[in-house]
């Protein structure tokens, strides 16, 4: 992971097909985000680094992604965690060649990489919010997520003001673990979904579960099963989370419904695909599974 340190902000090198651009159209898609800020070609967000608490602007003004210390310049250990955190956030280490071999031979995906190349999974660094995050989007629309996913965080996260705006994160374990399901019923949570995420803080907090343990799994179906295993979590949930959160490139959330319709307007059909539809088409794709769901999901964003 090759970086370059100027002590007030560091520049990550970047490998040759990669779009900061297109990660921006990906990270700008709602205007109900609560967790960073899309403006001026550059995104705002808050980092936690052990104590460090800092605000950074990462902007790609040539080659390189530059990621500005806005509120403090946290020492050179510091600074090296943070070069690895946006290293891993836009997926930077996967050499994306192969999938766009893939891709050329394939009249779904080729057309699609061709428009947005560059285009990377944009990761989520934190397990625990990832799986908030997927439970909360569970059979509503994706408008409405933010809605309760940015009063979750505004209520339990921790807030920090700088510039006149104020910059979250995401609600920790032990914050959420302590709560009943009525205190996230009057946020507009279902029964279900309050119960589900307590549940998986007390495990995080309580130890039973973590992201180091998970994260050494070398078997993608072994890795699926354990999340399944949680309450709440069934296929679509655990394979959205492997896809954002972990290395396996197999993770397919076939049963994502923006999955269904991004393949009904590529295909340009009035109908959604069903499932086995989906399946014979995916075939071409093994070992790019999640990298095809990805840049499928990018045409409703157009």
């Amino acid at each position: 992971m090759p970086w370059h340190d100027h002590r007030q902000f560091i520049e990550v090198d970047t490998p040759r097909d990669f779009s900061f651009v297109e990660g921006l159209v990906y990270l700008g898609r709602s205007s109900l985000e609560c967790m960073h800020r899309v403006k001026g070609g550059a995104l705002y967000r808050r980092l936690r680094i052990d104590t460090w608490d800092l605000v950074v602007k990462i902007e790609m003004p040539g080659e390189r992604l530059c990621v500005h210390f806005l509120n403090a310049t946290p020492p050179q250990w510091a600074r090296a965690e943070v070069a690895h955190t946006v290293w891993a956030m836009f997926d930077l280490g996967v050499e994306i060649d192969a999938f766009y071999e893939l891709a050329e031979a394939d009249p779904i995906l080729r057309g699609l990489c061709r428009k947005y190349r560059g285009l990377r999974i944009v990761k989520m660094e934190d397990l625990f919010e990832a799986l908030c995050w997927a439970i909360i989007g569970q059979q509503i629309t994706l408008g409405f997520a933010y809605t309760m996913k940015r009063r979750l965080v505004e209520t339990y996260g921790q807030r920090l003001v700088f510039g006149g705006e104020p910059y979250y994160l995401f609600p920790t374990p032990q914050a959420l673990a302590p709560l009943a399901e009525e205190d996230l019923r009057v946020l507009q949570f279902s029964r279900s979904k309050a119960g589900y995420i307590i549940e998986i803080a007390r495990r995080f907090d309580g130890g039973q579960l973590r992201q180091t343990d998970l994260a050494d799994l070398e078997d993608y179906q072994e890795l699926k099963a354990r999340l399944m295993a949680l309450k709440g979590v069934g296929p679509w949930t655990a394979d959205y989370v492997i896809l954002k959160c972990f290395r396996h490139r197999q993770a397919f959330p076939i049963a994502d419904v923006g999955l269904q319709r991004a393949l009904q307007i590529v295909l340009g059909r009035d109908n959604k695909p069903s499932l086995s539809e989906i399946r014979a088409l995916a075939k071409p794709w093994t070992g790019w599974e999640a990298y095809a769901a990805f840049y499928l999901w990018r045409v409703l964003y157009d």
